[in-house]
């Protein structure tokens, strides 16, 4: 594929680059990436400094980072946050901006949410490159099981809201998709020229790690943001079936948040299975723990019943050598056959499936060793690091092309 191709300009001034994005300490979608995005950009000889637009939460400042600035300049759910962010890179004055986004990125509510994702073509009217990180398509997300519709013909409003969307976010001067079916479909159907592929990255370039488990309990563990189409209730039922068949070694770890649209879930299903034996729900997990997290399961599971967009979970996965469950679904699927992810699948929303394939990794020691293999082969395979190379080159080529 040609576009990873692209290579830093000879001459080329050293850029001050802008992000906007979520980040951590904050909690809200696509923090993670964010932060491995920002840390890699800011290590690049081709940039100089960069400046960081982040959300304001009541999570504390961000931990700081070499030669980047934080910018607190918007809020999840502001109808602002659009004014607020141009007013931010204005005064900043950024020689390009990159923006981390999915369609709830500035709010779960459909005013503020739509508003924010006006922000690159804003931004890109005033002058500023601007490339756009898109992780999923309002075309391909299932309004009602994400939670975003409270019925079939509000789902039907909110798809059409979202083609419109859509071309706004569009007006950007890049929109870099990880997918290569989001690519084919921009391209076909809204005409899209300026939409390419790039690679999702590994977050860390780790050295190769064991792909053993641990002694003691064998662990099942999920990881996400809890309560729309990630739910905790079939991955449970599948888990008291391996119960109920005899394993008694296990332990299930139901690691991460709620989703911004369904707030206190996780306290509710913690309440709802206090007395399932060795279920365990640790919170939010800090940068930090997220590797002895990964590195303790034995299998990781994606209990989901639809998805919106490329799974950075099965990424971070992947980069740990940890074998997958999943569902045989939408995107999921394509992630796993384009980048050379492998796994087990179940049917959707059947806990027996589910509870088979857990038994089919835990039971052949072989068979999960290679599927951890075979996921961490297609994590490493391009590091962030030179994703955020991929980009730079890119925004070289778009000012470069504007000054001639």
């Amino acid at each position: 594929m040609q576009e990873h191709g692209a290579g830093q300009l000879i001459g080329a001034p050293r850029l001050r680059i802008g992000v906007v994005t979520a980040f951590p300490p904050g909690r809200n979608s696509l923090n993670e990436y964010g932060y491995h995005l920002v840390r890699h950009l800011s290590r690049l000889e081709e940039v100089s400094g960069v400046v960081v637009y982040t959300d304001e939460t009541d999570a504390g400042e961000p931990a700081p980072l070499d030669r980047v600035a934080f910018e607190p300049s918007w809020t999840f759910n502001d109808v602002r946050t659009v004014l607020r962010v141009a007013r931010a890179v204005a005064r900043t004055r950024p020689d390009a901006v990159i923006l981390n986004l999915q369609f709830a990125t500035f709010g779960d509510k459909r005013v503020p949410g739509a508003l924010g994702l006006l922000l690159p073509a804003l931004l890109r009217a005033r002058g500023v490159p601007t490339l756009v990180i898109l992780h999923n398509l309002a075309d391909n997300v299932d309004m009602q099981d994400a939670g975003f519709a409270g019925s079939a013909f509000t789902a039907r409003l909110m798809t059409l809201a979202g083609r419109i969307l859509t071309r706004a976010l569009l007006r950007a001067d890049i929109v870099a998709l990880t997918i290569p079916r989001y690519v084919e479909f921009l391209r076909d159907s809204y005409g899209a020229t300026n939409a390419l592929l790039a690679p999702h990255g590994s977050f860390e370039e780790i050295a190769k790690p064991s792909f053993g488990v641990p002694p003691g309990r064998r662990t099942i563990m999920a990881f996400g943001k809890w309560g729309t189409y990630k739910t905790v209730d079939l991955l449970v039922e599948a888990y008291r079936i391996l119960l109920a068949r005899g394993y008694d070694d296990l332990r299930l770890v139901l690691a991460g948040t709620d989703s911004p649209n369904s707030p206190g879930y996780m306290a509710e299903a913690a309440e709802r299975y206090a007395e399932v034996p060795h279920l365990e729900m640790p919170g939010y997990i800090a940068e930090e723990e997220v590797a002895p997290l990964f590195l303790s399961a034995s299998v990781v599971a994606f209990p989901y019943t639809s998805t919106t967009g490329s799974s950075g979970v099965l990424h971070q996965a992947g980069e740990y050598g940890r074998a997958a469950v999943l569902p045989r679904i939408g995107d999921l699927v394509d992630v796993i056959e384009e980048e050379g992810f492998q796994g087990v699948y179940f049917e959707p929303g059947d806990a027996g499936s589910l509870a088979d394939a857990l038994a089919l990794v835990l039971d052949d020691p072989e068979r999960r060793e290679e599927l951890g293999r075979r996921n961490f082969a297609a994590a490493s395979g391009v590091p962030m690091s030179e994703v955020v190379q991929w980009h730079i080159a890119h925004i070289d080529r778009l000012r470069t092309r504007r000054r001639t």
